[in-house]
């Protein structure tokens, strides 16, 4: 670098140019920064000289990546960290605040890697207080930024750091700092009470927000779930949380305070409305705390001060949902000021309801709280009322009045928007609504009907005319649409607070004959031309859903005999007095949806989901066996009958149509049976069987290719016993088997073909519950993986022929996966003796091999483990290599094999413990063989073991790296299949001793001198009372040194 002005100007470059090739080339000239430890002393330097901010990023986030990736000397991070903080205490005010932000990240990032190395790097946080000290805002505002970021770094995993080593810095630093900390954010927070600097209140407020979440527990609170709902304080922050004023001054910042410092408030006091029961010191003290949390809710619910502001508001909904968590009504209920706080609590959430539009993600806090409130009712034990009596109706009503309310304002038909449309979301607040419902069952269901008559009446008035108003009937069947749900979302929980199961029973007939009755209504008359509308599919789709609640709770194999009160109301009300007539009743609202939905993929799916449900049950699949409707499906599913199956959106749906129509079939194991039922498909092969080669490149020929090849595949995934499936297998081979390889030959280069004939293949050749066992005198087995090697064949050699396009995933690497796992099923499926093709001089296992080698080799390495299903279709492909088939990867030039042994490496250093296991596998099949064939034979023979020899002999650093490679994943990674990677590990230890002592002594340099003894003895231990063999009493012994080695070496 010629010039500090040079490098000055590369840096604003860097950071600001918005041209990508200078941006580029600034980077990779400036890379040197932050990869070469020699450039550290350069950094200093542009720290003390330069003069634009862009130049100090540069050093600070360089010395960053240096200390996060380099093993850098003690003395040289002392050095740095002394240098930052006279740096930070003599220049701080002066540099821009993303600077500031970027030295104070390293300055912790140094505190916590050098955290057990020296007590120097503990005193961070009494070197902060200094900061706070001077009498400049400034100053104080860069002490609390040191202490913000040491709280944060010290919580947050780092990638450079194995996780057991992150949580020993965390425990330590939560037992020796955290507490202090929190002290002084406190202290802070009433010092800046009455100033007027928001910035340092923000700060402050952030800091005591960063110590309550910490993970004082290594659990990773999840904020969204209740598991983790519980803040785990330590006990001796105990004075400070039973203080009342530390509950104060976040109510008293709630109160003086603007977004979004008071939303900052209120995020402190929902975690401290969630610390753990067992911290205070007794009830009284509990009570106490409890009281004051009370106190300043209602005030707050009082005054309605900041609740109009969207944040504050969505917070304090979370402060109020808190309270269902740690608190029970018991205790609630005996607070002093209980019926004033449940009134509040009452009014507000019933003024939320009403503001649907702006509430609608908040809500669910709410209506948790009180399903909570109203779970709690039968273990109350205590005289004071509950009062849920008088509230929980209104806001049920409150609830089901804003639903309709909200279709009545006619949303817009945005799919993103629509909260009926927004699944996860009417999830959440239908989730806790049946409890509220169910409190007081017989009121909440008469409102609901006293609601819904009048809307289905209309409805119903509506289907008799010839035309009607389209804005309004989508109206109505938004509302209605909102009832099925609520209806559906009551059914799904059976449990109910003071009502008899009988009763129940008999209400849920009340409201499903409702929904029944809608259904016929839905699907007659002027609704019968509505299919297209938007509104028209989500009343259907609320009335699948409705199917397959009620089916859980009332159809299921279990509930058939308990339900005998609700079939005799249904009965009486419209005339279903059984589980066969209201299956019926479900299957022809299945084969209507069927029949007249073509494009609405939503509904078709959901329909679908609801058939394979009643199918996949053993008795209701027995029962559907008996209905006309789908024994008519089984017999004529085709276009003419299901259009949908000719829409080519819906062509994915196909797939678990057939699954379906498959489980049927085969439910009843009768041959003319699965015969008559594949007449509308064996049709299609006619067809395509009888096409000219001059015609098979036709739109006609695709969509019908990739219509058949979605169908076979459902009938595949549905044989699961060698009965049913060598009923497939008899059907489609020999004779349709040229279809398929015509298919793949004339459209190799159409994804959209080949894609579904590839993954039927896959699915046909796997040997899922011992399906493929053939007779002992059976070819199947050998013929079958003739046809899978000349339709690989067939594709292979078309798409390695074809340029490379914009989108290779889709166009090449897809293709590519699905025949790797076609061709890794086939061998290990354990279906065909391989030895054969060989013996015979046939071709179709060396031809399938070389063409998958080929594909492969075709892929760089790069882009493999950038796709995670091609990487795992390519590692898997590779362990059956490598386990049965080694003759092969041995008879491979040097150059190929050392790619594919490089992969392995590469596969063991992923995230991926499935991945990291198969290249564990892999590689311990090919030491194992030169163990046993090389180390401990006479000298090389047969021809595979000189291909061995002779790779090693070209590569001798091979196995010394994968050896290496393991070592160093067990000793500094945390890996979750340590016996996995154990197996390879000795088979390359014994292979070559020299090997492994070199190994040692590597690492033995690596680690400090003062530790040399004690890692050479944990290295001792490892091979104790291990001898020189493979067999498995060895391995295990070795696996369990490994463990103890292990543990040993990485004890600081």
């Amino acid at each position: 670098m010629e010039s500090l002005a040079q490098l000055e100007v590369l840096c604003e470059r860097l950071y600001n140019s918005q041209d990508s090739a200078e941006r580029s080339h600034a980077e990779n000239t400036l890379k040197c920064f932050s990869t070469n430890i020699d450039y550290i002393s350069q950094c200093q330097y542009i720290l003390d000289n330069a003069l634009t901010p862009y130049a100090l990023m540069l050093a600070s986030s360089s010395l960053l990546k240096q200390v996060t990736d380099h093993s850098l000397s003690l003395q040289l991070r002392l050095d740095i960290r002394n240098y930052l903080m006279n740096y930070l205490a003599n220049r701080g005010p002066e540099l821009q605040p993303f600077v500031i932000g970027s030295l104070v990240q390293l300055l912790c990032r140094l505190t916590k890697f050098g955290w057990f190395d020296d007590d120097r790097f503990r005193e961070v946080a009494k070197e902060s207080i200094n900061f706070l000290n001077q009498a400049t805002t400034d100053h104080y505002a860069i002490g609390l930024k040191i202490l913000n970021q040491l709280v944060s770094e010290m919580s947050q995993p780092n990638p450079g750091l194995p996780s057991s080593h992150h949580r020993r810095v965390a425990c330590s630093f939560r037992d020796q700092c955290l507490f202090q900390i929190f002290q002084i954010s406190l202290t802070s927070l009433h010092q800046l009470k009455n100033d007027a600097i928001s910035r340092l209140q923000e700060l402050a407020l952030s800091l005591s927000l960063k110590c309550l979440s910490f993970d004082f527990v290594g659990t990773s609170i999840d904020e969204s779930s209740e598991e983790f709902g519980t803040v785990q304080i330590p006990s001796s922050w105990k004075p400070l949380l039973e203080d009342f004023t530390t509950l104060q001054i976040f109510f008293e910042y709630y109160a003086l305070t603007k977004p979004p410092i008071s939303k900052e408030s209120l995020e402190c006091l929902v975690r401290l409305a969630s610390v753990r029961r067992s911290l205070f010191t007794n009830d009284a003290a509990r009570s106490k705390y409890l009281d004051h949390l009370m106190s300043g809710t209602k005030e707050i619910l009082r005054t309605g001060q900041g609740i109009a502001d969207h944040d504050n508001y969505h917070e304090f909904c979370r402060l109020l949902g808190r309270f269902r968590i740690n608190y029970q009504l018991s205790e609630l209920v005996n607070m002093e000021g209980y019926v004033d706080w449940i009134r509040l609590v009452a009014e507000f959430t019933s003024k939320s309801l009403l503001s649907w539009k702006w509430a609608s993600s908040s809500v669910y806090y709410l209506l948790g709280l009180w399903s909570r409130l109203v779970s709690s009712v039968p273990y109350l034990k205590a005289d004071s009322p509950s009062l849920l009596d008088e509230f929980v109706p209104k806001i049920t009503e409150g609830f089901i009045t804003s639903r309709l309310d909200s279709a009545q304002a006619g949303l817009p038909d945005d799919i993103s928007e629509h909260p009926l449309d927004n699944v996860d979301l009417l999830q959440d607040q239908l989730d806790c609504f049946p409890h509220l419902c169910r409190f007081q069952y017989e009121s909440s269901s008469l409102f609901i009907i006293n609601v819904m008559e009048p809307i289905l009446q209309t409805y119903m008035e509506r289907a008799q005319l010839q035309t009607g108003d389209n804005s309004e009937l989508s109206v109505v069947e938004a509302k209605l649409a909102w009832i099925v749900h609520i209806v559906a979302a009551i059914l799904k929980i059976k449990q109910s607070v003071g009502c008899s199961i009988e009763s129940q029973e008999v209400i849920d007939a009340e409201l499903s004959a409702r929904v029944l009755r809608l259904v016929n209504v839905a699907d007659s008359g002027l609704h019968s031309r509505r299919y297209g509308e938007l509104s028209k599919q989500r009343l259907d789709r609320a009335i699948l859903t409705f199917f397959q609640n009620f089916r859980k709770s009332y159809v299921g194999d279990q509930a058939m005999h308990s339900s005998k009160q609700l079939y005799a109301r249904l009965s009486e009300l419209i005339g279903l007095n059984d589980h066969l007539l209201l299956l019926n009743y479900f299957v022809q609202k299945i084969a209507t949806n069927l029949k007249c939905y073509t494009e609405s993929e939503e509904v078709i799916d959901q329909t679908l989901s609801l058939f394979l449900e009643l199918a996949s049950g053993y008795m209701t699949g027995k029962l559907l066996l008996k209905l006309d409707t789908v024994k008519f499906i089984i017999a004529n599913h085709t276009r003419e009958h299901f259009p949908f199956l000719e829409e080519y959106r819906c062509s994915r749906s196909r797939t678990t149509f057939y699954y379906t129509i498959g489980w049927l079939i085969f439910l009843e194991d009768s041959a003319a049976l699965f015969k008559s039922s594949m007449v509308p498909l064996q049709q299609v092969f006619i067809t395509l069987g009888s096409t000219p080669e001059t015609m098979f490149r036709t739109d006609s020929v695709k969509y019908a290719l990739i219509g058949l090849m979605r169908d076979l595949r459902g009938i595949a995934m549905a044989t699961n016993s060698r009965r049913t499936y060598g009923l497939l297998f008899d059907w489609i081979y020999p004779a349709h088997m040229p279809v398929l390889l015509r298919g793949i030959s004339h459209w190799a280069d159409t994804p959209e073909v080949t894609t579904p004939l590839l993954k039927f293949m896959a699915e046909f050749v796997l040997n899922k519950a011992q399906r493929l066992t053939f007779e002992i005198s059976s070819p199947n087995g050998i013929l079958l993986f003739r046809e899978v090697s000349k339709l690989l064949v067939a594709y292979g050699s078309r798409i390695l022929a074809l340029p490379n396009v914009a989108d290779i995933y889709a166009f090449k690497y897809k293709g590519i996966w699905i025949s790797l796992t076609i061709l890794s099923r086939a061998l290990a499926g354990n279906y065909v003796n391989f030895g054969v093709f060989e013996l015979y001089g046939d071709r179709a296992l060396a031809d399938a091999l070389d063409i998958a080698l080929k594909m492969t080799l075709s892929i760089p390495l790069a882009d493999i483990l950038a796709y995670r299903k091609l990487t795992k279709a390519y590692f898997a492909f590779v362990e059956v290599l490598f386990n049965s088939h080694l003759v092969f990867v041995l008879s491979l030039d040097t150059h190929t094999f050392m790619h594919i042994v490089g992969s392995l490496e590469s596969g063991l250093k992923g995230l991926d413990a499935g991945i990291s296991s198969q290249c564990a596998s892999a590689i311990d099949n090919l030491a194992a063989f030169y163990f046993n064939n090389i180390t401990m034979g006479e000298a090389p023979t047969s021809p595979t073991a000189v291909n061995l020899a002779r790779h090693i002999a070209d590569c001798p650093a091979l196995l010394p790296e994968i050896l290496k490679t393991l070592f160093e994943i067990v000793l500094f990674e945390d890996c979750s299949n340590q016996w996995s990677l154990s197996r390879p590990m000795l088979s390359l230890v014994l292979i070559n001793e020299q090997m492994f002592a070199n190994l040692k002594a590597q690492i033995l340099a690596s680690q400090p001198v003062d530790q040399h003894q004690r890692l050479a003895s944990c290295f001792d231990k490892l091979m104790a009372d291990i001898t020189r063999s493979l067999d498995s009493k060895n391995r295990d012994k070795f696996t369990q040194n490994l463990t103890i080695f292990r543990h040993d070496f990485r004890v600081k």
